[in-house]
């Protein structure tokens, strides 16, 4: 089994990327399965199994990140994959902990990003960005060349070691060399490790403690004029 994991902002195009990867794949005569980890709703499961059929499945965070789902069923979702006589497993995680890193070890890391964002996106992604292999840029035709010129300054900036690509994914450019990485990925070992250090969590503002101010917390804080402390055992 060989493990891709896509990740992204919102509406950056993670989904577009992944169907034009797949159409390539089933050129390929290579078998993939997928899934999609999303907090409150998600149906491009259902569209990429009617388009390609292949298996798909969705899971729904609910209360947890979806970068903590992740980490939690990745294993289980590996497994099912195998299962279903799949050889590359695609994660599409909606990648909305901007601290935490949804990418393993032994697997291939593809963060998504749109160019019409701001220059400045690439300086506020965090692991997101700095622990993938592949930095896809999309929606490339919508803006200039000096731009673009820019926002790819940006991402190197953030992650000297990044592959770029910049893709309109909506009309397959850009697609072919993405294609190319996943078949050169690695085999996927147990037990799994992710990739890099999780962020300190201890937060009682995540186990419902709902009163304002930090003194009213313990744990890992901050005030309005300090850095960050830890109040607690």
């Amino acid at each position: 089994m060989k493990l891709v994991i896509f990740a992204g902002p919102p509406t950056c195009g993670k989904t577009t990327v992944i169907r034009q990867v797949i159409k390539r794949m089933e050129v390929k005569k290579l078998k993939t399965a997928y899934i999609k980890i999303d907090v409150l709703y998600a149906d491009e499961d259902e569209m990429i199994n009617k388009e390609f059929g292949i298996p798909t499945k969705k899971i729904y965070s609910g209360e947890l990140c979806p970068d903590h789902c992740n980490v939690v069923v990745l294993d289980e979702a590996v497994e099912w994959a195998e299962r279903e006589g799949a050889e590359f497993l695609f994660v599409e995680t909606a990648g909305l902990c901007l601290r935490c890193s949804p990418y393993v070890e032994n697997s291939l890391g593809i963060v998504v990003l749109e160019a019409t964002s701001g220059m400045n996106l690439p300086r506020k992604i965090g692991p997101m960005l700095t622990l993938a292999d592949i930095s896809v840029i999309t929606k490339i035709d919508l803006i200039s060349q000096a731009e673009r010129e820019v926002f790819r300054y940006r991402v190197l900036q953030a992650a000297k070691d990044i592959t770029v690509v910049e893709s309109n994914a909506l009309y397959g450019i850009g697609i072919d060399p993405i294609v190319k990485q996943i078949e050169k990925v690695q085999h996927i070992d147990f037990p799994m490790f992710l990739k890099g250090n999780p962020p300190v969590g201890t937060c009682t503002i995540c186990v419902g403690k709902k009163e304002i101010g930090a003194k009213n917390h313990f744990g890992v804080l901050r005030t309005l004029d300090s850095d960050l402390f830890y109040v607690g055992e």
